[in-house]
C-alpha cells in the first residue's frame, strides 16, 4: 500500500528568548543593604586581641560583653596585689 508524502512539520524558534535590548534591565544591588556576618571563631578572635582602651570605648558604649571581661580583669587585678 502507497502512503501519500506529507512535508516535515514546521520548527519555530524559542518565541520565549528575548534579544538583549528587550529584557529589562538589571536592578543594581545598593552596597549600604550588603552585610558582613564572622563566625563565632572570628568574633572570638577579634575580641581576643583588641586592646584595653577598645574594650574601655566598648564598655562605655554599653557593650555588656566589654563591661564582663573588664569586671573580670578588675577582679583577676585586686587578687594579684
Amino acid at each position: 500500500m502507497v502512503s501519500p508524502v506529507t512535508s516535515p512539520p514546521q520548527v519555530r524558534a524559542h518565541p520565549e528568548v528575548q534579544p538583549p535590548a528587550a529584557r529589562p534591565p538589571a536592578k543594581p544591588q545598593s552596597a549600604a543593604a550588603d552585610t558582613v556576618k564572622i563566625s563565632v571563631a572570628a568574633q572570638a578572635l577579634q575580641e581576643a586581641t583588641e586592646t584595653q582602651a577598645q574594650t574601655t570605648k566598648e564598655a562605655g558604649s554599653g557593650d555588656v560583653q566589654a563591661r564582663r571581661l573588664l569586671a573580670q580583669e578588675a577582679a583577676a587585678h585586686s587578687v594579684t596585689k
